[in-house]
């Protein structure tokens, strides 16, 4: 052990290393990924982490006599080798119920990734799971709606549901936008998204947007008989603006608005969550920022815990990757963060990095969103891979379509009802899907250009954020 670290960090072990812990229920579970600094020892580490996220300090203090330290602090229970790393470990740590305000995900997060993220005895330290117990589910707030009133809203059952998000971002008038709008969902789309950067700049206010977008919808709803709705961004600089967008998208009678969660904040976005809840409208949530936090598979925050994060904050969708598209996503780990997403109770299986069995009670399950570098090629694989309760979010594989936006989106729907259809007849969607496509594309040209235009455009880059199990 370095001298440096005799000097300036107290000895954690005797007190917050208690490998014979019997955790309770009621204890809110944590894994961290950590890399301990040379000659600074496991135990020491796991200790210290469990220490500076709790009622540790750097040295003891006379308060400590003060309070039951035994009853309020958090315990580094067991320490586990990461699959193919020499320097990581797993740390898991128990907390106290009572060491957090009820249904406050921020108070939460404040004590598990505040200071500790930045101590010095730990070279890199990445959140990698939380379990959060039952009494703490059931006093948050959760989705405003999910997927089951969702879908009664909408009246669409039995397939997932088709999304676009207009291109280009940034740029387009408000009238331009409402027509690529109404483009979209007359051709058989269900949804189409402001993009996670479109607010209110100098070439389209906001209060314009909505207007021309929610044109678009009901003149595509009388075209085509069918619910529509546009995600309406009502992300600001201020609540009270938030609010004021929120507001105005009631009054002109739009379903759904959206929210990125990560750069509006935690609180924020809480807050918007019940308004939604409390006046009836969808919400759909983008994950803006999340790689910032999450992509770097030793530091950070695992996008596991963002989602479950979210489920608790409240959302009716999120953004959840796609495994086949242009962002980045492990199949399995994306399976996982699908199922704490969506399920009622979710078991521990490593196999899909979920470290902890996850209560959510009667929270409602929210609708995971692939969106992210998608085509008609992809539809067999993201059919298989999120099922019928997601939604499958084109962009330039709508409005990329050689014959347009309305074109792009029938394409899109043909593709998903041929899928949905050879799936309900028991045919192995990803190993059948050219010649299910192919068959699809004999009755719908523009299917089949679709096909033509995006047969040789792949995504194949190596994933960063693998599952560690993928290191043995």
């Amino acid at each position: 052990m370095s001298k440096s670290y005799k000097a300036g960090v107290k000895e954690y072990r005797s007190t917050y290393w208690e490998p014979d812990y019997k955790m309770k229920e009621t204890d809110v579970l944590a894994v961290f990924k950590v890399i301990p600094q040379p000659g600074v020892p496991r135990e020491e580490a796991a200790a210290a982490v469990a220490a500076e996220s709790s009622t540790g300090t750097w040295t003891t203090v006379w308060t400590d006599l003060l309070t039951d330290l035994d009853y309020y602090k958090g315990r580094a229970y067991a320490i586990e080798d990461v699959p193919g790393s020499d320097d990581a470990f797993y740390a898991f740590v128990a907390y106290p119920a009572d060491l957090f305000e009820e249904g406050s995900v921020v108070n939460v997060f404040t004590s598990l990734v505040g200071n500790v993220f930045g101590f010095k005895a730990v070279r890199s330290l990445r959140l990698e799971d939380v379990r959060f117990p039952i009494w703490f589910v059931k006093t948050c707030f959760g989705p405003p709606h999910g997927i089951n009133v969702e879908r009664d809203k909408l009246d669409k059952y039995g397939r997932p549901l088709l999304g676009c998000t207009i291109k280009p971002k940034l740029g387009l008038s408000a009238k331009n936008y409402g027509r690529a709008v109404y483009e979209c969902l007359r051709g058989g789309l269900d949804f189409t998204k402001d993009d996670e950067n479109v607010n209110s700049q100098p070439f389209m206010r906001w209060r314009d947007r909505f207007d021309f977008c929610q044109e678009a919808i009901e003149k595509s709803e009388a075209e085509t008989g069918e619910r529509k709705g546009h995600y309406m961004n009502v992300t600001a600089p201020t609540m009270e603006e938030v609010y004021k967008r929120a507001e105005y998208a009631k009054e002109i009678g739009t379903p759904i608005i959206m929210s990125d969660y990560l750069t509006l904040g935690w609180a924020a976005h809480n807050s918007l969550s019940k308004w939604c809840r409390d006046n009836g409208m969808l919400l759909h949530v983008h994950r803006a920022m999340h790689a910032v936090l999450d992509r770097n598979p030793n530091h950070g925050i695992n996008f596991r815990v963002l989602a479950k994060l979210l489920r608790l904050l409240g959302g009716d969708h999120l953004h959840s990757g796609t495994v086949v598209g242009k962002l980045e996503g492990d199949r399995e780990a994306t399976l996982g963060w699908i199922d704490l997403m969506r399920d009622s109770f979710v078991k521990e299986d490593r196999s899909r990095g979920i470290f902890f069995d996850q209560d959510w009670g009667s929270m409602p399950g929210v609708f995971p969103v692939a969106s992210g570098g998608i085509h008609v090629w992809h539809m067999p694989a993201l059919v298989s891979i999120f099922g019928n309760d997601s939604v499958l979010q084109f962009g330039g594989g709508t409005l990329g379509h050689p014959w347009g936006n309305a074109a792009g989106a029938a394409a899109n729907r043909v593709a998903l009802e041929a899928c949905v259809q050879a799936r309900n007849e028991g045919r192995p969607l990803e190993k059948e899907g050219k010649e299910i496509l192919t068959k699809a594309a004999e009755h719908s040209p523009e299917l089949k250009i679709a096909m033509e235009t995006w047969k040789e455009i792949k995504f194949e880059f190596d994933t960063v954020d693998k599952l560690d199990v993928q290191h043995r």
